[in-house]
């Protein structure tokens, strides 16, 4: 994700000796949320529980559990449902980084972002917008290089987290 640090821990013990306060949330197994319920309960709203089952059943119901015994695309999709449910309009998100505050992609490049994420393959953009199957394959390696990214998934990602594509249309 553009504007998020990760930091992953062992133990416990090593998540309290670094400052766990400055963290905006907690991606942890559920075996350490219930050794250490007392903190977590405390910080509920930041916790989110990483399972291996989909049965709401299995799952703690006072926190957000985020399955992750799925393929890649269906775990990318929860995370992104999650984060607008939680963040919807960009409310309590760490800040952006400047660079990431300027418009970095152009309006056509935005488009085609746009179409790649909703699973548009190439030809189909380039009839969409009327232009050449080689300009959508330009636009998409200038995309990748200008972002940074090297995955459709992450694309999906930096798209959703912006604002250019409803998670609903993926």
């Amino acid at each position: 994700m553009p504007i998020v640090t990760v930091d992953t821990f062992g133990t416990f013990a090593e998540l309290t000796a670094n400052d766990p306060n400055h963290y905006y949330h907690y991606f942890v197994a559920m075996n350490v949320v219930l050794e250490n319920k007392s903190f977590f309960s405390e910080h509920r709203r930041k916790t989110i529980v990483l399972t291996l089952s989909l049965d709401s059943t299995s799952q703690l119901s006072e926190f957000h559990s985020l399955c992750i015994n799925v393929p890649e695309q269906e775990l990318i999709r929860s995370l992104l449902a999650l984060e607008q449910h939680a963040h919807g309009s960009g409310q309590h998100l760490p800040p952006m980084p400047k660079a990431l505050q300027q418009k970095v992609l152009t309006d056509r490049e935005i488009e085609v972002m746009s179409l790649i994420v909703q699973g548009y393959i190439n030809k189909e953009i380039a009839d969409k917008l009327n232009i050449g199957l080689a300009t959508v394959i330009t636009h998409r390696k200038n995309i990748m290089d200008k972002l940074g990214v090297k995955s459709v998934s992450a694309l999906t990602i930096y798209a959703v987290m912006h604002g250019y594509v409803d998670i609903n249309k993926i």
